[in-house]
């Protein structure tokens, strides 16, 4: 069975448009939700988020095919993302062939596209619907514009599964690789949602934070007994997946090894956790038991990168999980939540996320859950509060939960090998 390292990775979001600054400010504790400017936020109850802003489209512009006036900003972001990634990796940016497959998450894509040609044709009549209204909203439109911009000529599909989007898309590209059909998978997630219909929806089934529209820095505050509920973000984090036998071949380096993968689904509720998170415990002991790992040993070295969605039943879900998983040994955990500071980029969440477990696991620094003040007794594990550390960790835990019930539990590896390790500076 080929071991699978990643070896590049990209992200744009609110935090920054390229890897080097997104993980910089990660560590800063810098939160970059802010008062959103892209649509009209007059009327709507929350007027915040983590919105892209200064995308360079010169960097997704590749053809008259593959141009940023023809894609949604879901497709944008996830292109611009895979250029630097390819780039990390150094890879080819142009045809790349066969051997390659785009397998990415996406929960909502296409939904601003959707929104705009939907209120065109009512008020302006059906003849002033764009011709490339169906190829832009299309789910698949990310993953097939980066086949198209870099030459990838094998799989390319797009995974959709709320909040665990590319957390499915990854296990995907893991198992693809395992059986030898490429020598790498562009993989992740993207998701540009932050609009009126998205944020409208959201604040109606009453799981968005509504009460720091004036404090944005502020609104996220997972595991902290004042969460109120998420902020919402768009963006998209594209990671390189690469066997062993290619990184070596092409004298490549990787930023951490995928050890494994599982998924599995509550039947409880579609958009409510299993509080007893029966599932969800079986995702996360799947997923290390099939990387080799006894929780209770490993507990002290890893970190956890939880799904911590600031909102009053995930976060108490998620504890009770990890508590279930590592027994007495949880106390040792260091988890925290990335969206304290990204808000929540739903079918981009989990890539992003895995983004920060492999460069925490490069660099020995563990990012913070920023805003965290008051302690919740039902969420009495270490959150690694408001400042980042500096831990020799060896395993990172990336969990993703979305609606529908679906649980993803990743695991990755510290590189022992010398000579695949990257250097970090």
């Amino acid at each position: 069975m080929h071991r699978v390292f990643i070896s590049g990775i990209g992200i744009t979001s609110c935090l920054g448009n390229d890897r080097s600054t997104c993980w910089q400010r990660m560590v800063d504790g810098f939160c970059g939700l802010d008062r959103l400017e892209l649509h009209d936020t007059t009327d709507l109850e929350v007027t915040i988020g983590g919105e892209v802003r200064d995308l360079d489209t010169d960097r997704v512009n590749v053809s008259d095919l593959v141009s940023a006036r023809r894609m949604d900003r879901s497709t944008q972001f996830a292109v611009y993302a895979a250029r630097e990634a390819l780039e990390d990796a150094g890879l080819p940016i142009q045809d790349i062939g066969d051997r390659a497959a785009v397998i990415l998450g996406a929960g909502l894509a296409g939904l601003e596209t959707y929104e705009y040609q939907h209120e065109r044709m009512l008020t302006r009549g059906p003849a002033r619907v764009s011709p490339f209204t169906i190829p832009m909203l299309m789910p698949n439109a990310p993953p097939a514009c980066i086949s198209l911009a870099f030459g990838i000529h094998g799989s390319c599909s797009t995974c959709s599964s709320a909040c665990s989007s590319s957390g499915h898309a990854m296990i995907d590209a893991l198992e693809y690789l395992r059986r030898g059909q490429a020598d790498f998978v562009v993989t992740g997630g993207t998701e540009a949602s932050l609009t009126r219909l998205g944020i409208s929806s959201f604040v109606r089934m009453k799981a968005m934070c509504r009460d720091s529209n004036d404090n944005p820095q502020a609104a996220m505050r997972p595991f902290d007994d004042t969460r109120a509920g998420f902020v919402m973000a768009e963006g998209a984090s594209i990671l390189i997946f690469e066997t062993e036998e290619h990184l070596k071949r092409r004298g490549g380096t990787a930023w951490a090894e995928v050890l494994s993968g599982c998924a599995t689904s509550d039947a409880y509720h579609l958009v409510q956790p299993d509080p007893e998170g029966r599932q969800a415990v079986k995702a996360i002991s799947g997923a290390l038991r099939a990387a080799g790992l006894n929780p209770e040993e490993a507990a002290s070295r890893m970190y956890v990168n939880a799904h911590g969605t600031s909102t009053r039943y995930n976060d108490a879900m998620e504890t009770v999980a990890l508590k279930k998983v590592f027994g007495d040994h949880a106390t040792a955990l260091r988890i925290s939540s990335t969206k304290s500071m990204t808000g929540h980029m739903i079918g981009a969440a989990c890539a992003v996320e895995m983004s920060a477990c492999a460069m925490a696991l490069a660099t020995g620094t563990i990012p913070p859950t920023i805003n965290y003040s008051t302690p919740d007794p039902e969420c009495d594990l270490n959150y690694v509060p408001n400042q980042a550390v500096e831990a020799d960790v060896v395993w990172a835990v990336n969990n993703s939960f979305g609606f529908g019930g679906h649980n993803v539990s990743l695991v990755l590896g510290r590189v022992e090998d010398d000579d695949l390790r990257r250097r970090v500076d």
